[in-house]
């Protein structure tokens, strides 16, 4: 049995998961961890993250040899994965310089702004080259000693390696990339501003180089494996993947990377990645563009605001229920709500609201405010309710879908995972009914962003001429993930016109009464 090695360095553990050659998990660990405030940054340590590695190897290894009877020696393949963006530098001699700083962190808008407008082409806040730039606006003097940039996962695969390389996807949260590179015209315009700046740097070279899926991205080295293991027992040698964002493991995760395909995240937040057959003509502040691992352009979208406002109505009908004596369990709650909303009529009662519990840039709301109105003419009823609810927890993510349509994204089908889709059916009919396209969602989703990468290790092996057990044919990421996929349980469903007229009676309320609730949001600060 082949062994491959995934491991996501997330927001709040970091996790490894061991599959076999099909992808199925043997043996997983996990490392709990916090970001914290470093001089007003959102900042993590990076001994910390070494230590997180160890100790979630440490843990699968103990349940593999739990399970099996053996010691962990080898494993044929391995990939590193991570928060996406970011920005760590490192001198010309590997020593660490300025803080390291995640994607959490929102003070370069100044930069961002203008990095957008030179490009023609949306910088976020979060991507490297605006957290780099914006500490040379700064005045920060470690830019001019800046050798090396790297996200956290590419900071590992470095340590593991000694490769300077990075995924296409994970580039792609790093500066504007085009094909299987870094758009050559930005990068000279860039090259140009910071030489105004008297900054005489080619910014290329602090980047790391592009690998595509299916490429080898190093070898893991004595020095590598030790960090890993610390108790030596794992053996050097196991080829690497090239190091990947969140977003890209969740495409992965999701089958989700042909052009046409959506992938949707809904839960506490929500977000939508939309893979794209070419880069967009004019770009959009709301719309991010990245890439898929195999160097498709994918715009993604996020929503602040999901599923909280339903928990916070779920906890007050459970209220209304023990008041009668009879405590029924939430699970319970949701089920028979979600379910008593394909009950609602037609017009959903002429309600709207907006769950905005927090700001929601995509809706002009720089604050949160959390309002329910209905036509006087409308029936209020429960499940018509629940049905505005349920809709209203996609509603911000519409309006992005109505952006992402302007700049010719063609969603043929999407892909959701998150607590937002538990009750079957329910929340795949609602989104389905948003979007006009068919809705899947597939049971489990493997040991998410580490699994994805374990897959990614899986493919790189077989590109490479690794023999597994994947059945035949052309090889292409897409295939790889399809023959994957084969055999998952999965639902796929496709709302009625009657349902899509139905949702689209309400976002166009939705729509109408987005200047009410941005004042409202000025109104109840």
């Amino acid at each position: 049995m082949k062994k491959f090695l995934g491991i996501e360095l997330g927001s709040t553990r970091i996790k490894s998961v061991l599959t076999d050659e099909r992808g199925t998990v043997i043996a997983k660990g996990i490392f709990d961890w916090e970001n914290r405030l470093v001089r007003g940054l959102w900042s993590y340590d990076l001994d910390e993250a070494l230590r997180g590695l160890a100790e979630s190897y440490k843990e699968l290894s103990e349940e593999y040899a739990k399970k099996t009877g053996e010691t962990l020696k080898k494993v044929d393949a391995v990939g590193i994965s991570g928060m996406m963006h970011g920005y760590l530098a490192l001198d010309d001699e590997d020593r660490q310089v300025g803080i390291f700083q995640t994607w959490r962190n929102t003070h370069t808008e100044a930069a961002a702004t203008e990095l957008s407008e030179l490009f023609r082409f949306n910088v976020p806040q979060r991507w490297s080259v605006a957290q780099y730039y914006q500490a040379e606006l700064s005045g920060e003097d470690h830019v001019r000693h800046a050798a090396k940039l790297f996200t956290l996962a590419g900071y590992v695969h470095y340590r593991l390696t000694g490769n300077h390389v990075s995924g296409v996807g994970e580039a792609s949260g790093m500066f504007p990339v085009n094909g299987n590179d870094y758009d050559g015209t930005m990068i000279e315009a860039f090259d140009r501003r910071l030489a105004e700046r008297g900054l005489q740097v080619r910014f290329r070279q602090l980047l790391p180089r592009i690998q595509m899926a299916g490429e080898i991205g190093g070898y893991l080295t004595p020095e590598g494996a030790k960090l890993i293991d610390p108790s030596g027992e794992l053996l050097p040698g196991a080829p690497l993947c090239p190091p990947e964002g969140d977003i890209q493991t969740n495409m992965v995760c999701a089958n989700s990377i042909a052009a046409g395909a959506g992938n949707v995240s809904a839960g506490t937040s929500c977000n939508l990645v939309a893979v794209l057959d070419k880069l967009p003509a004019t770009y959009s502040p709301d719309i991010d563009i990245v890439s898929t691992p195999d160097g498709l352009p994918a715009a993604m979208i996020h929503s602040n605001n999901c599923t909280s406002e339903i928990n916070a109505w779920i906890n007050l009908f459970g209220e209304l229920t023990a008041l009668f004596g009879r405590e029924v369990p939430k699970n319970e709650l949701f089920r028979q709500l979600f379910r008593h909303s394909l009950e609602s009529d037609g017009d959903v009662g002429g309600l709207v609201g907006y769950n905005y519990l927090a700001g929601e840039a995509i809706a002009g709301c720089e604050t949160g405010a959390l309002t329910v109105s209905r036509n006087p003419s409308g029936k209020l009823s429960l499940a018509n309710f629940m049905q505005m609810q349920i809709y209203s927890a996609l509603g911000a993510l519409s309006l992005g879908v109505d952006n992402l349509r302007s700049i010719g994204a063609n969603i043929r089908f999407v892909t959701a995972a998150g607590g937002y889709y538990k009750t079957e059916f329910v929340g795949q009919n609602a989104t389905s009914s948003m979007f006009g396209v068919p809705v899947t969602v597939m049971a489990g989703a493997g040991e998410g962003g580490p699994w994805g990468m374990a897959l990614l290790a899986i493919y790189m092996f077989v590109a490479n001429g690794g023999q597994t057990c994947v059945r035949g044919g052309e090889l292409t990421l897409a295939r790889f993930l399809d023959d994957v996929f084969a055999d998952v349980e999965k639902t796929t469903v496709m709302a009625t016109q009657e349902e899509i007229d139905k949702c689209r009676r309400f976002t166009e309320r939705y729509k109408k009464c987005l200047d009410a609730q941005r004042r409202m949001t000025e109104l109840i600060r």
